[in-house]
């Protein structure tokens, strides 16, 4: 008897949604994840809701989710990138495999870090990016992290201003995230969900989250790298604006990421994520590269897989 056939057939790479146009993030709790067809059938107490599973980016897994092997195989086969997170996104624990297959992104990000001149050359690009009209390129890394540091105090204080939203400084405890004030419960909720969205855009690359040019030593170290690019113009103005409205709504961490959600609901964010991942690590262009599956040969260069290779070492007799 022939096996039944369950779902959907498995999506060819060239089907799925680029990066740059699909959604952005998902964040569940206390949900059941299941499959319905191709998408991600999700159930709680308010109901069932379908979703598109080839057009989410990342998939935020909270606590009290209970995810089926199907929904997984689903995700797999969509190239959903999957964090399973904590309560209120403040912890990731683990996460699912890139949406490009190819390792050309990898490679240049190993490369370009593994040299003290390029990774400073790397390192200098980012904090060029947030002072486009500055010449930083003659500043030592110290020098670049004050100017940086006075950057953001700035940034800071000046949303305190426009919002009335009073601010000292910036308090994190990630084991008590109910011991912050508002407005640092608000920046924690809104930096996790950029760098949900910043980690999504570097595993669905193919490139890696652990290798930073700025952080080092964390398997997130490139996460908070790139994360840091956009906290000035996304999550800092939007956590001190749900601040000034809900700082006495016990829900302000969802209320901060409904409001990112809605920040990166456009799409720009997300395309312009892509183009400058590429830009930091030289890559002209987003190719799949699933086709360029080689063997690596220390004199030959690069070589076909798939080939039976006749055996140098081998007598003529054998």
């Amino acid at each position: 008897m022939s096996e039944r056939k369950m779902g959907a057939n498995k999506p060819e790479i060239s089907e799925l949604g680029c990066v740059q146009d699909r959604m952005t993030f998902l964040y569940l709790e206390h949900a059941d994840v299941n499959r319905q067809d191709s998408a991600i059938q999700v159930t709680d107490q308010r109901g069932i809701v379908c979703i598109p599973a080839a057009m989410v980016s990342v998939l935020l897994l909270g606590p009290g989710v209970n995810v089926t092997h199907r929904a997984m195989e689903l995700i797999g086969d969509s190239a959903m990138a999957v964090v399973w997170v904590g309560e209120q996104g403040v912890r990731a624990y683990a996460h699912g495999r890139a949406l490009n297959h190819s390792s050309r992104l990898l490679q240049a990000q190993a490369k370009l870090v593994s040299n003290q001149r390029t990774r400073v050359a790397v390192a200098r690009k980012m904090y060029q990016m947030r002072f486009p009209d500055q010449d930083v390129s003659g500043l030592s890394m110290q020098e670049l992290r004050g100017k940086e540091g006075a950057r953001v105090r700035s940034v800071y204080h000046k949303e305190s201003r426009k919002t009335n939203v009073p601010w000292n400084r910036r308090e994190y405890n990630p084991d008590n995230f109910e011991s912050g004030t508002p407005i640092n419960q608000a920046l924690t909720a809104a930096h996790q969900a950029l760098y949900g969205l910043s980690y999504s855009v570097i595993v669905a690359l193919g490139a890696s989250p652990g290798l930073g040019f700025v952080h080092t030593g964390h398997d997130l170290s490139f996460v908070y790298d790139f994360a840091d690019l956009y906290k000035a113009k996304i999550s800092i103005p939007v956590a001190f604006e749900m601040t000034a409205k809900y700082s006495q709504d016990e829900d302000l961490a969802a209320r901060t990421r409904l409001a990112m959600r809605d920040a990166f609901r456009d799409g720009k964010l997300l395309s312009q994520m892509v183009t400058d991942l590429k830009n930091l690590l030289n890559i002209d262009d987003c190719q799949d590269g699933a086709d360029l599956f080689q063997l690596w040969d220390d004199k030959l260069g690069m070589q076909k897989m798939g080939v039976q290779y006749h055996d140098v070492t081998a007598g003529d007799d054998e």
